[in-house]
């Protein structure tokens, strides 16, 4: 009897045990749990903890002044944006073993910007790495001593080095673009702060693959500046910071590396942009600011770092690295607006083209460095005819090459900065390369940045260092 009570109550519990295991098996313990959805716990999209960005919180005066010369570039590509230097100031026609001599020398946070000048002042964004800042700073062209410096904190990856903009200037006003997109407007005797703008938080825009390298733009009384996203381009008061006018991105278009030209045809001025995406004629005209006058997606390459280049019959020059070669266009007046004609495209081997640097017009004739996707010719300077820009005219040759450095035309003379900072002086001429002389400045490493010249002192950096250098007669 006793026997036959065990094998029952082990009978019960084995079937007590199959019951539980059927129902674990079938039962969903998480079927009374919500869902998570993006966004459910208030948080804010990307990063757990938003950056808090407070343009121009941060100023430092030093105890220096700078003696008030006459000389200014004060922007990129100077006064005309054209890359030319107008004055009489009579520059070295050939350099000794010991020139040009270097006055002064200013160590700077990694990148590639260049600086601005005006009357004795030199004006340049850097990157303060140990402080995690961008600084506009303020410097004296005599000796190269700092006068002040306005920051913000701000986080920045090295990325093939920083900061890489050249700020505006006028007699009031400083104007400059940080890496990430701030924009900050100075008062240019105090550097007092006017105003500040994050472009990549009010237009929704997205950062260049190599941060930003848009130059701004001073027209009169206005900022304009191009930002993507929400607006293809804007106008901004100087003085108040107030936006005057907002250019829809229709095109949906991205902020590329190139800078915004003015351009004047058929009586309309406009303001040109090679975008990330296409090309557009932005109506500068107060009746009609803010405008579309024309745009085209022709041209249409991801990594634009060369402004577009005008020419006073409307022809437009226009080049790109990785590929993307050349490409001269035409806008011809059509009523109010005006179309685009294609007159001749063609890849980095076939003609002019650029990666980094805008090409210079000289005596009716285009100079450029081709890039490193040029082909046997790659790294070389060239010279063509915009009638024909597939045809050079004279190509520098094989010993000869020049990398990615900038280059201008100062007092008849071309000056061209190699990548490992050797500066080389030739006559632009426009039918065989002439050189003239040739200094290793330093030991530099991606001497890319636009260069600045005045009162015959000519302004270049390589990656970490600022130079001053005497080339006047």
């Amino acid at each position: 009897m006793n026997n036959k009570l065990v094998n029952i109550a082990v009978g019960i519990t084995i079937g007590i045990g199959i019951i539980s295991l059927i129902f674990w098996l079938t039962k969903d313990p998480t079927s009374n749990f919500d869902i998570s959805k993006p966004g459910a716990d208030n948080r804010k999209s990307g990063s757990l903890i938003e950056e808090i960005i407070r343009i121009g919180e941060k100023f430092k005066l030093f105890d220096h002044s700078a003696p008030e010369m006459k000389g200014t570039w004060p922007r990129f590509r100077g006064e005309d944006f054209d890359n030319i230097k107008k004055d009489a100031v009579p520059l070295k026609d050939s350099w000794d073993e010991n020139e040009p001599e270097i006055l002064w020398s200013v160590e700077l946070g990694e990148g590639h910007a260049g600086p601005a000048i005006y009357k004795g002042q030199v004006f340049l964004l850097d990157y303060d790495e140990e402080k995690r800042e961008d600084a506009l700073r303020c410097f004296s062209l005599e000796d190269g001593q700092e006068i002040w410096r306005r920051s913000y904190g701000i986080h920045i990856k090295r990325n093939h080095g920083m900061s890489r903009t050249v700020p505006t200037v006028t007699e009031d006003y400083v104007l400059s673009i940080g890496p990430r997109g701030q924009v900050m407007c100075v008062e240019r005797e105090t550097g007092d702060l006017l105003w500040g703008l994050d472009l990549m938080k009010k237009y929704e825009s997205e950062l260049p693959q190599w941060y930003t390298a848009q130059c701004p733009l001073i027209d009169g009384n206005k900022a304009i500046l191009a930002p993507g996203g929400k607006a293809i381009m804007i106008a901004v008061d100087l003085q108040t910071g107030e936006i005057l006018w907002e250019t829809p991105n229709t095109m949906l278009w991205k902020m590329s590396h190139s800078s915004i030209v003015p351009m004047e045809l058929n009586g309309k001025k406009m303001y040109v942009y090679s975008a990330d995406g296409g090309v557009c004629g932005i109506s500068a005209d107060e009746e009609t600011e803010g405008q579309v006058l024309f745009q085209s997606n022709a041209w249409n390459h991801s990594v634009v770092a060369p402004s577009p280049v005008i020419f006073k019959d409307g022809r437009i020059f226009l080049t790109a690295g990785y590929g993307a070669g050349g490409m001269m266009i035409k806008v011809v007046p059509n009523e109010e607006k005006f179309d685009v004609q294609v007159l001749n495209e063609y890849k980095a081997n076939g003609g002019l083209a650029s990666e980094q640097q805008t090409p210079v017009v000289w005596q009716g004739h285009l100079f450029g460095i081709l890039p490193k996707d040029g082909g046997a010719n790659r790294n070389q300077l060239i010279c063509v005819n915009p009638d024909d820009v597939t045809t050079p005219v004279w190509i520098s040759g094989k010993t000869n090459r020049f990398g990615l450095g900038p280059y201008m035309i100062a007092d008849g003379k071309m000056y061209i900065l190699s990548d490992d900072g050797t500066l080389t002086m030739i006559k632009p001429d426009t039918k065989q390369y002439i050189q003239l002389a040739q200094k290793k400045i330093c030991d530099g490493h991606d001497a890319w940045a636009p260069l600045a010249i005045a009162d015959g002192r000519l302004l270049m950096r390589d990656s970490k260092t600022m130079f001053c250098l005497d080339i006047s007669k």
